[in-house]
């Protein structure tokens, strides 16, 4: 993980040395598209490589109420975290929606393995320091694809930094378990989007403008204004990081 936070670094101060390269025909949308373009194909190597593969037997061989549990496992932990930055927005309802959510899996859901709290209709609310970084005024700046993190803006690549910290997987003393269950959420999470990744290869002769577009539109829709003026599509999926690009570690 110290390795995911040092490249996620990089990347920023790169970005913007980047920038001065962009041309004046630069997507407006993404003025950091040739920096973009080479992690976005650095990280559909890797995932070509490395991580679909498996994910893929990750899917394969583990039952399907067996991954139902990990990922539930994994969302009561960033539910925590939802519900620091939901107390840090001022959003009491949501706040206290995380806290019963986390209480509720914790103790009556086999700490987490079961999602008692969704049965109960107690809604989740996924915040991220990112976001509240844009509460309190700080603009996402422009698109910015991380490497082996996948798609992100300037402002959600710093809060990526803090949720990391944040997040009480990273946060384990016992180095071995603590690199286990890092690797367990990338896997999970990337299982999980096996699907989505076959619709993007299918869909789309340009996957990297492609990827862009889905995120954006959903980066827009979550923070209620406009990421960054790129055309609206109404027939993309909610959210689908880009082939090759696991999801960030993912706080949800």
């Amino acid at each position: 993980m110290k390795q995911s936070l040092l490249w996620a670094t990089a990347a920023l101060v790169l970005a913007f040395l980047q920038g001065c390269a962009t041309g004046p025909n630069a997507n407006p949308a993404d003025p950091l598209e040739p920096f973009n373009r080479t992690v976005f194909n650095f990280n559909d190597g890797v995932d070509r490589a490395v991580i679909k593969p498996v994910a893929t037997a990750y899917q394969d061989v583990t039952p399907a109420l067996v991954r139902t549990g990990v990922t539930n496992f994994f969302g009561n932990i960033s539910d925590l975290w939802s519900l620091a930055n939901n107390v840090l927005q001022f959003k009491p309802e949501a706040a206290s929606d995380s806290f019963f959510r986390v209480t509720v899996n914790t103790f009556w859901g086999l700490g987490g393995i079961l999602d008692v709290a969704s049965d109960m209709k107690i809604p989740k609310h996924r915040e991220d320091f990112g976001r509240t970084l844009g509460y309190w005024g700080v603009a996402s700046g422009p698109y910015l694809v991380l490497p082996l993190l996948g798609p992100s803006t300037v402002r959600d690549s710093v809060g990526t930094l803090v949720d990391t910290q944040g997040n009480l997987v990273s946060r384990a003393h016992n180095v071995p378990v603590r690199n286990s269950l890092i690797s367990l959420r990338a896997v999970d999470t990337r299982a999980n989007l096996l699907s989505a990744g076959e619709f993007l290869e299918e869909a789309s002769l340009d996957k990297y403008s492609f990827a862009r577009d889905i995120y954006l539109q959903h980066h827009r829709s979550r923070t209620g204004g406009a990421a960054a003026p790129t055309e609206e599509r109404y027939d993309l999926p909610e959210a689908v990081p880009g082939a090759g690009e696991p999801a960030a570690p993912a706080t949800q």
